[in-house]
């Protein structure tokens, strides 16, 4: 079986990103996620296998696996997705009689640490903001836009949580669709569409969602899904030009710090 063996917890857009940078560069990874995904970029991440099945992203297919099933996935060169919300499971049954996963990466981007341990495996990740190399992970990249974008920070953590979306196009804040309240979403318009400012795109009960400007559909999150409200539930972006089938450059740049901490502790040089 293909090493290092890698466990990334949650499977959105930018955690995508990552799998995609350690499946391509040889890692044998698993995907752990919720039963129920929040992923708003579908088109893009892996998690969406859990309600599809299957999804394929720049021509790496995942598959919604159990865990008995996850090592025969591996071998046939797909990217299993298991549905593990809880505490960490043990590496599924290899022929070399692998035990747990040799690299845990918690790419939920909760911006705070739920359950993650720096004992969980001998390499522990933490994506953005929430972790402490050191205290609860041996590193953490950073997911801030900006100089550091992709940076492997051993010694500090990542920039604090602004609570604001990073801008794109000139567009910030604004360019996040909220729940205005909770309830089960049901949409007018699909990812990839072009929508004028102020279009109905859907709706949660009677209240309607709306887009805030001109933009590109780049994400909206499952059509069905009860809500809360606040929520992100949607995505418009500014720029006509982006492509919403491929992996972000944000999602690469953070993808490509991981594969960086992966390979300088296979090699001794991490810290």
């Amino acid at each position: 079986m293909i090493s290092p063996r890698v466990v990334v917890r949650g499977g959105g857009d930018l955690a995508t990103g990552v799998v995609a940078r350690l499946h391509r560069s040889g890692c044998a990874v698993l995907i752990c996620e919720l039963v129920e995904p929040l992923t708003v970029r579908r088109t893009v991440s892996f998690s969406s296998a859990i309600g599809a099945g299957t999804i394929a992203v720049e021509g790496i297919t995942a598959r919604r696996s159990s865990l008995a099933d996850a090592a025969t996935v591996l071998a046939s060169g797909e990217i299993p997705v298991v549905v593990h919300p809880g505490s960490l499971p043990a590496w599924p049954a290899l022929t070399d009689g692998a035990g747990g996963p040799e690299v845990v990466v918690d790419a939920r981007m909760a911006k705070r640490n739920i359950d993650t341990s720096i004992t969980d495996a001998a390499l522990v990740l933490g994506l953005g903001p929430g972790f402490t190399p050191g205290l609860d992970c041996h590193a953490v990249v950073e997911t801030q836009r900006g100089h550091d974008l992709g940076r492997v920070l051993w010694n500090r953590p990542a920039a604090p949580n602004t609570g604001l979306p990073g801008e794109v196009g000139g567009r910030g804040a604004e360019r996040v669709v909220r729940a205005p309240v909770a309830g089960p979403v049901i949409w007018a318009v699909r990812i990839g569409d072009v929508v004028g400012a102020g279009q109905t795109l859907g709706s949660i009960g009677r209240a309607k969602l709306q887009a805030p400007f001109r933009g590109v559909v780049r994400g909206l999150i499952a059509e069905g899904l009860i809500v809360s409200a606040g929520l992100k539930v949607g995505d418009i972006d500014p720029r006509f030009d982006t492509p919403v089938d491929t992996i972000s450059d944000k999602a690469l740049a953070i993808g490509g710090g991981v594969l960086e901490a992966v390979m300088a502790w296979r090699s001794g040089r991490s810290g």
